[in-house]
């Protein structure tokens, strides 16, 4: 998420971090180095030309300059003019004692109807029953594909099959709810490829015969600017609440995040951060700010784990391990959760500094892959092997090896991965948080390169060393050696 952007404003902070001595002139360099960051991402004009005068402000004062870390101070305020320039948000949505209503427009393509499921999926993890209604009488497989995400959530989908006017839909679906007593209603509205006078006038008509208590304006964030002009141009229209942005997991460059409420001044209330029904977030600028500066979201981590992992499973899991017991087939049932299609992706960017890590592990080819084939060696293993790691001789190694499809090396070295895991893991029992931080820290470096180890890198650059370079770089610290047994 925002990976160059991320990347850029790094640089920008290292410029002026490195330097001996900071004056006003090398500040004004890091700010120029902000402004073209942000710019490149495709952050509307306006809004850069605010956001870079409210922090030349804050940054250029004599209490920055004269700071033993005026870098950091920069970062900080950086941060805090992009909380300022997010939020604030309320993505809470108020309930009445009869139905809730909750209107959905956007252009077509935007991912307006699987955001209707999305949000259905984030209701029924607060106890609330939505009911979801077809309006989009211009795209047939809208309908369908309601009706067919409804059936996935186990939520009723009210439509009407032949029906030409969205309006009278949508003023039946309300009356439905209220009879059947659901509590919020989800109105899928029509799209267009570009905005119209035709469009707009039909939203605007469902708007004043439903009396929506809520609309959201669907936005790809992916179409930068564009996305900005249509959040303005259906706000004129409708006064919407609120923005839910999606396809924030692709490439998008962030110019429409940071842009929407400052040139709307309506907040990005949701954020669609993957396919699955429930990669949808209640949007928080401190967490994003954070993210994008890589400083993680230590929150959004939390939240991702505990959406992820079964908290009854786990607990029993870490009361055997509190006892010693550590089995291959338990190290197989961690890898199998962290292999789940873009959780290691998802995790790592929200963990401080994720995304050099995201970075290396892609230059390493480790991930996805290398934890399925971690996985695939297991597999080949009989239960006793699992059990006791120990009974893997050369004969049985060369048997899993060719089983899995691996070099044998690659199993011995899933096996020194096991023993290394369950003496951290089955260590933490009993141990002060500081030192289970620290132990942690130790398993997730290894849980996040399975096959082997992170390879050696040049300090700072996170870049292999080629054969040549390790050679002579042992040849260096031997001569350091020499020189310190010469001096003793």
């Amino acid at each position: 998420m925002f990976d160059s952007l991320q990347k850029n404003l790094q640089q920008a902070f290292k410029s002026i971090s490195g330097r001996g001595t900071l004056t006003e002139s090398n500040m004004r360099d890091g700010l120029r180095l902000i402004e073209e960051s942000l710019l490149e991402a495709d952050v509307s004009y306006e809004v850069v030309k605010k956001f870079m005068a409210e922090v030349s402000e804050k940054a250029l004062g004599e209490k920055v300059l004269l700071k033993l870390n005026p870098g950091e101070q920069l970062v900080g305020i950086v941060h805090q003019q992009l909380i300022d320039t997010l939020g604030p948000v309320d993505p809470s949505i108020p309930l009445r004692n009869t139905p809730t209503v909750l209107m959905l427009c956007g252009l077509q393509g935007s991912g307006k109807t699987t955001t209707c499921g999305k949000l259905a999926k984030l209701l029924l993890k607060q106890n609330i029953r939505p009911l979801l209604c077809a309006a989009d009488l211009q795209r047939p497989a809208a309908i369908e594909q309601l009706h067919v995400l409804g059936k996935q959530l186990g939520v009723p989908v009210y439509s009407e099959p032949g029906a030409t006017d969205p309006v009278k839909v949508c003023r039946n679906a309300k009356a439905k709810a209220e009879a059947e007593g659901a509590k919020v209603v989800i109105l899928d509205t029509a799209g267009r490829l570009a905005i119209d006078a035709e469009l707009m006038e039909q939203l605007r008509q469902i708007d004043r015969r439903t009396n929506p208590d809520q609309i959201f304006l669907v936005v790809d964030g992916m179409t930068g600017q564009d996305a900005v002009l249509s959040a303005k141009a259906f706000n004129d229209a409708l006064s919407i609440d609120g923005v839910i942005m999606t396809k924030l997991d692709g490439d998008a460059r962030g110019g429409a995040l940071l842009s929407v409420k400052a040139v709307t001044e309506v907040p990005v209330k949701f954020i669609g951060v993957g396919e699955k029904l429930e990669d949808l977030e209640p949007f928080r600028p401190e967490g994003m700010a954070s993210r994008i500066l890589g400083m993680g979201d230590v929150v959004a981590l939390v939240d991702t784990i505990r959406s992820e992992v079964d908290a009854d499973a786990q607990k029993k899991a870490e009361e055997q391990w509190s006892k010693g017991q550590f089995t291959l087939d338990d190290l197989k049932k961690q890898m199998e959760m962290m292999a789940k299609p873009g959780l290691i992706k998802k995790l790592l960017g929200a963990m401080p500094g994720g995304g050099q890590l995201m970075e290396m592990m892609g230059a390493g080819g480790s991930g996805e892959a290398d934890i399925k084939r971690l996985i695939g060696v297991i597999n080949s293993m009989t239960p006793a092997e699992r059990k006791n790691p120990k009974l893997i001789d050369p004969s049985r190694r060369r048997r899993i090896a060719h089983g899995a499809g691996v070099p044998p090396q690659q199993v011995t070295d899933v096996v020194k991965q096991h023993d290394m895991m369950k003496s951290m893991v089955t260590g933490l029992a009993g141990k002060g948080m500081g030192e289970r931080m620290q132990m942690l820290n130790q398993v997730q470096e290894a849980a996040t390169n399975p096959m082997g180890g992170m390879p050696k890198t040049k300090k700072g650059t996170g870049k292999r060393l080629s054969p040549a370079e390790k050679a002579k770089l042992k040849k260096q610290r031997d001569r350091e050696m020499r020189k310190k047994k010469k001096g003793k």
